[in-house]
């Protein structure tokens, strides 16, 4: 396919992408760069489960831990939440230098043998950040025009606490084929649907035979491990490592509602939710959000860091429990500070399973945190989905 053509569809396990290397070797190469913006052909498409969270998001503690070949590009370049680099310029001692994970070129047993086996290949192992349901994978090549690997294929496991990569490596370890050796392309993004509906702790990205891949992200639903919740006793309900999750916004035009719920604090302006100016009066901008389970809620923390001159005037939070339930007061409408952490003790616990915040008129808010702990029905609830989940 040329460069500037359309991007790859999303394809389940059994698909193979059309015009792969058994019909022509390159036929999914793109052009050599020509100079200009990198990214002018990039090749890519409409993914819809990239709207949900990315468990391989280096910020909820996902890392790279071990890869069989890294000579030419770092592991850890996978997981970096920008997306990559091209310097046509930057060169090192061992060749071009990429924003990715590169290894070297696979050579067969002998002159009579040049190319390597076909069962040969480069692994990675990752950590998911946050343990969950996998719906949608993306193995991104971008710059990656004439060394992308040939095909990719990814396992999965399930391995609680924290192995390391001999234990994940032993023959007792059960992985599941979650994509087949599938073919790619180069300087694109490889969109992957995932319909499994597993918890999975654990992948194993394979380049077969080798090349480079730019950033990978493992886009589902975190489930977190219910015992786990209890005995913290109090929680922060609504984050993204507990198993919180975004449902809805009126604006995603600057970042992703989602940021508000990740841990941490924020370090930029950008690290949180802004949406754009809104211009029609009696309008305000919201964002839904939505539980792992029912839970009693006791107090409310809202921080607008670096958010100086564009901090949400005043914002109310609001709540519903189940479903068709309807919504009531938590917090009324309440002037915010900018770039300040403003926290709310609820003078009776709110139990909710969604929660909507609204802005007024506009403006962003950095973080959100509903402290308070699973009801008797939300934790049984949390269990029942994690037990069906299991491997």
């Amino acid at each position: 396919m040329a460069a500037g053509d359309s991007g790859p569809m999303t394809f389940d396990q059994n698909e193979t992408l059309p015009g792969g290397p058994d019909d022509d070797p390159h036929a999914n190469d793109a052009a050599p760069y020509g100079g200009g913006d990198p990214y002018a052909d990039y090749r890519t498409t409409d993914l819809p489960f990239t709207d949900l969270v990315d468990l391989a998001d280096r910020r909820l503690g996902a890392g790279v831990i071990a890869a069989n070949d890294e000579f030419f590009a770092e592991r850890e370049n996978l997981l970096v939440p920008e997306r990559a680099v091209f310097d046509p310029e930057r060169f090192g001692h061992k060749g071009k230098i990429m924003d990715g994970w590169e290894t070297r070129r696979r050579r067969g047993a002998d002159a009579h043998h040049p190319f390597p086996e076909p069962e040969e290949h480069d692994w990675a192992l990752i950590r998911l950040g946050a343990p969950g349901v996998i719906r949608g994978i993306v193995v991104d090549t971008a710059h990656f025009r004439g060394n992308y690997p040939q095909r990719v294929s990814i396992q999965a496991t399930a391995v609680e606490g924290s192995p390391g990569p001999e234990e994940l490596l032993a023959d007792d370890v059960k992985w599941e084929e979650i994509v087949p050796p599938t073919p790619v392309r180069g300087h694109a993004a490889n969109g992957f649907e995932i319909t499994d509906g597993r918890r999975y702790t654990h992948l194993r990205l394979c380049q077969h035979p080798d090349g480079g891949i730019a950033r990978l992200r493992v886009h589902g639903e975190v489930l977190p491990d219910p015992s786990w919740l209890a005995t913290l006793g109090t929680f922060d309900l609504l984050s993204v490592v507990n198993g919180g999750s975004y449902e809805d916004a009126s604006d995603r035009f600057y970042s992703s509602p989602t940021q508000i719920i990740l841990p941490g604090t924020s370090r930029k302006m950008d690290d949180g939710w802004e949406n754009r100016r809104r211009r029609v009066r009696g309008t305000n901008d919201w964002v839904r959000f939505r539980l792992p389970a029912q839970g009693a809620v006791r107090a409310v923390e809202i921080d607008t860091a670096y958010l100086k001159g564009n901090a949400a005037g005043w914002i109310a939070l609001q709540g519903r429990n189940g479903e068709t339930g309807e919504w009531f007061e938590i917090i009324p409408r309440t002037r915010l500070q900018p770039d300040t952490l403003h926290r709310f003790p609820l003078r009776a616990q709110a139990v909710v399973t969604h929660v909507r915040l609204d802005a007024f008129p506009d403006g962003g808010v950095a973080r959100m945190r509903l402290h308070g702990s699973l009801t008797e029905a939300g934790l049984a609830a949390l269990t029942d989905r994690y037990e069906r989940a299991e491997v």
